[in-house]
């Protein structure tokens, strides 16, 4: 009775521990994961608006964009994200590339060595029972073994992907209206804050997060109370049909701007390693998920009776007696809202390097418990530099949301392939399983992908050059294995300085050998 008694006090004290840990990622998850849906509520009126939908302003035109904005966000981030695609992990990590590991992991689908850091400690997990391929399974995966070019086409999607997000790492920064030299010097900062690590962060931003959501959620709730209740009709599907019948084709070009709403989603799931599956579905669906969906509606509310504010609607709806403290913690939070994004690109890059896709890069594990949570001080710097230059050179936050919006729904599209071969060939689910996915999800994902490609000329171009610049480089294992021929080889270099030994070459050095 003794030892029972022991084992049960340990299994609730295990149990307790347990669940505050969990509640504690939950917590600072909200300072690195959910700051770009947090601070959309900013600029996705404003950028919806300004273009060909400004002659649009009936009830029913503005309340069908609320309708497209609520079920967006439902049916992307809520359902697809936070109930499915955090179940696909690799060893808790998330991102394109973890999606491309775990089918190399349980096929022959990769061209690529499979393997990362995590790897070293599954031997001390639990394993999990095989399960039988269902014949579905099996020709998927016969398929990619006997056509190498299947391989290398699933290779290009995956770096597509994985390339979007970096691209978003770039852009997320920059969507801010502060003035250029203040908002140069913010950005500086923000990235000489990352080498503490994301649990510093998440502690330090954390309150200034959840301080915003509590603003946009009041002055929602006062908004829909003062200016129009009526907006919560706005989550009939109706209002869609209805939009899109009276706007036709403008309605569909303004859809550019709607994708804005559901930014950040690629990231929570590219941030997985930082956190934990349960911590991140916490969050969302119990904290930011409603209150976006209140802030938006008391915008709508307000822009309903001020038709005249359409593009500058979310400061225009704050009441007068609480602007300037709202004012304040919005640019603080739009500043902080990129972090998100930053800490996804130091994962990204780590599963790139152990996949052989990127040169050696220098990796600082910042944190004891959770193995995810690193810092790469050469990625860090060179993002910084990127953002300042895109800061620079783009002032117009249109021009950057038009960018921003192609490489958000590209990633999300490339996502959704993935998913479904994850479906049938490692979850062995059925066939008609995966469609479904891939139909509901899908079919709204290539809707907003054909109005983002039509914007490619007014700032679309810029993800696109840059994923093609990721996915022409070549890791150095890859260069010399091109050949002897080349006159490249691999040599071992000692280096004495001061007659003591340097234990290892400092990143990007380079030295030849001019022996030949």
């Amino acid at each position: 009775m003794i030892m029972e008694s022991k084992t049960c006090s340990t299994t609730q004290v295990s149990h307790l521990k347990s669940c505050r840990t969990t509640l504690c990622l939950a917590y600072q998850s909200f300072g690195v994961v959910y700051g770009d849906p947090c601070t959309s509520p900013i600029y996705v009126c404003k950028s919806i608006f300004s273009g060909s939908l400004f002659p649009y302003r009936e009830d029913h035109e503005i309340l069908g964009v609320l309708s497209l904005i609520f079920w967006t966000l439902t049916i992307i981030p809520l359902l697809k994200y936070a109930v499915f695609v955090l179940g696909a992990d690799d060893n808790g990590e998330g991102g394109a590339f973890a999606l491309y590991s775990l089918l190399c992991r349980h096929s022959r689908m990769g061209i690529l060595n499979a393997t990362n850091e995590a790897d070293k400690h599954e031997s001390t997990e639990k394993a999990e029972e095989p399960v039988e391929d269902t014949g579905t399974s099996l020709l998927i995966k016969q398929f990619f073994e006997k056509h190498h070019s299947s391989k290398v086409v699933l290779l290009l999607v995956v770096l597509l992907g994985t390339s979007m997000v970096i691209g978003d790492g770039i852009l997320s920064p920059t969507m801010s209206d502060c003035i250029l030299f203040f908002a140069c010097i913010i950005l500086v900062g923000l990235f000489a804050l990352q080498h503490y690590g994301t649990h510093i962060v998440g502690f330090l931003f954390a309150p200034l997060l959840i301080c915003w959501l509590i603003c946009i959620t009041g002055v929602g709730i006062y908004n829909i109370y003062h200016w129009n209740p009526c907006v919560l009709h706005s989550v009939s599907p109706y209002y869609i049909y209805n939009f899109f019948k009276k706007a036709g084709k403008d309605g569909w070009s303004s859809l550019g701007g709607i994708v804005l709403c559901i930014t950040g989603a690629e990231a929570m799931y590219a941030d997985l390693g930082h956190f934990s599956k349960l911590s991140i579905r916490i969050g969302f669906t119990a904290v930011l998920y409603p209150c976006l969906v209140l802030a938006y509606m008391g915008e709508v509310a307000y822009l309903s009776k001020h038709r005249m504010n359409l593009q500058s609607s979310f400061y225009r709806a704050i009441p007068d007696a609480v602007f300037w403290p709202v004012f304040i913690i919005a640019t603080l939070a739009t500043v902080v809202g990129s972090q998100a994004i930053i800490s996804a690109t130091f994962s990204i890059f780590s599963q790139c390097r152990a996949l052989s896709c990127f040169p050696r890069v220098k990796i600082i594990h910042t944190s004891k418990q959770i193995h995810g949570q690193i810092y790469i001080p050469e990625i860090n710097w060179i993002l910084m530099l990127l953002c300042l230059l895109v800061l620079i050179g783009f002032r117009d936050t249109n021009t950057i949301g038009n960018a921003y919006g192609l490489a958000v729904i590209t990633v999300m599209f490339v996502t959704n392939c993935l998913m479904f071969l994850i479906i049938i060939t490692v979850w062995n689910r059925s066939f008609f399983l995966a469609l479904l996915f891939v139909l509901t999800f899908g079919s709204v994902e290539l809707l907003y992908f054909s109005a983002c490609l039509a914007k490619v000329r007014k700032g679309g171009w810029l993800p696109l050059l840059q994923s093609f610049e990721f996915e022409n480089k070549v890791s150095l294992d890859s260069f010399i294995a091109l050949g002897p021929g080349l006159g490249i080889t691999r040599i071992l270099i000692f280096v004495t300085l001061n007659h003591v030994m340097i234990p290892k070459v400092p990143a990007l050095s380079c030295f030849a050998d001019r022996s030949s």
